[in-house]
C-alpha cells in the first residue's frame, strides 16, 4: 500500500515486478488507498503540468494523470484526443488526510487554471481539456462546491467570466499511457503548460480547513508566465 508520506520511504520509478511507481515521489501509482488517504480526480487543461503542481504539495502520498468523464472504457490518448470518447485530461491526487484538507488541494485547483474557458485553456482546444473536478466522497463534493461559490464571486469581481468546470462524483478514472505519468520530471521532456491563472487567490470559503501555510503557496507565482514549468520537479519542503 502506498507509504505514509511522513515517513519519507520512497521506492524507484521501476520495479522488478512490473509495478509503477512515481518518478518523483517513489509511491506506488496502482496501490490501494490506507485508511488515513483520500484521493479526488482534477482536471485543469494539459495534464503536463497539472501533474506537476499537485505533486510538489506536502502531503501529497501520488499522483498520476489519465482520462476521466467520458462513455469509453479504457480510452487511449489518440481517441481522447479525437474528441469522440468524452473524456477530459485529468489528474489523480492521492494524499494524507491527517497532513493536509482537500481545501489546500482545491486552492490549487482553481488558482492554477482558468476555469471559464470551456473546452479549452489557454492554446489547447478541445473537449478533453475542460475543467473537471470529480470527488470521492461527500464532504469532498460539499466543499467543491462551496468553493466554487466563493471563487466565483472573486472571478466576478476581478471581471472573468463564468466558472464552466464540470462537477461530478465517482467517475470512473483510467491511467493514461506510461510516457505521460510525470512527464515534465522525465529526461528530455518538453517543458509545456497550457494553463492560463487569473491570479485570483481562493481565500476562505464556507468549511475551508487549509492546512499548508503561506510559505507552500509561496512556490506558485501566478503572475509568472508558465511558473509550474519554472519550478522544481521536488515536493516543496515544510522545513527548509
Amino acid at each position: 500500500m502506498l507509504p505514509n508520506w511522513l515517513t519519507g520511504s520512497i521506492g524507484t520509478p521501476e520495479q522488478g515486478d512490473g509495478t509503477e511507481r512515481h518518478v518523483v515521489l517513489g509511491s506506488p501509482l496502482r496501490a490501494p488507498l490506507m485508511d488515513d488517504q483520500e484521493e479526488i480526480v482534477f482536471g485543469c487543461g494539459c495534464f503536463w503540468g497539472a501533474e506537476k503542481g499537485f505533486w510538489r504539495l506536502p502531503g501529497v502520498i501520488s499522483t498520476s494523470v489519465g482520462y476521466a468523464g467520458g462513455q469509453t472504457d479504457h480510452p487511449s490518448y489518440d481517441q481522447v484526443c479525437s474528441g469522440r470518447t468524452g473524456h477530459t485530461e485529468v489528474v489523480r491526487v492521492v494524499w494524507s488526510s491527517p497532513a493536509i484538507d482537500v481545501s489546500d488541494l482545491l486552492k490549487l485547483f482553481w488558482e492554477c487554471h482558468d476555469p471559464t474557458q470551456g473546452d479549452r485553456q489557454g492554446n489547447d482546444r478541445g473537449s478533453q481539456y475542460r475543467s473537471a473536478i470529480y470527488t470521492t466522497n461527500a464532504r469532498q463534493m460539499q466543499l467543491v462546491q462551496a468553493s466554487r461559490a466563493w471563487y466565483q464571486n472573486a472571478l466576478s469581481e476581478a471581471g472573468h467570466g463564468e466558472i464552466t468546470t464540470e462537477i461530478a462524483a465517482d467517475r470512473p478514472y483510467y491511467f493514461a499511457e506510461a510516457y505521460h505519468q510525470q512527464y515534465l520530471a522525465r529526461p528530455g521532456s518538453r517543458p509545456y503548460c497550457s494553463a492560463m491563472p487569473t491570479g485570483v487567490r481562493l481565500g476562505n470559503f464556507d468549511g475551508a480547513d487549509y492546512r499548508l501555510p503561506d510559505k507552500v503557496w509561496g512556490h506558485y507565482d501566478w503572475s509568472i508566465s508558465h511558473c509550474v514549468l519554472r519550478g522544481d520537479n521536488s515536493p516543496i519542503a515544510l522545513n527548509p
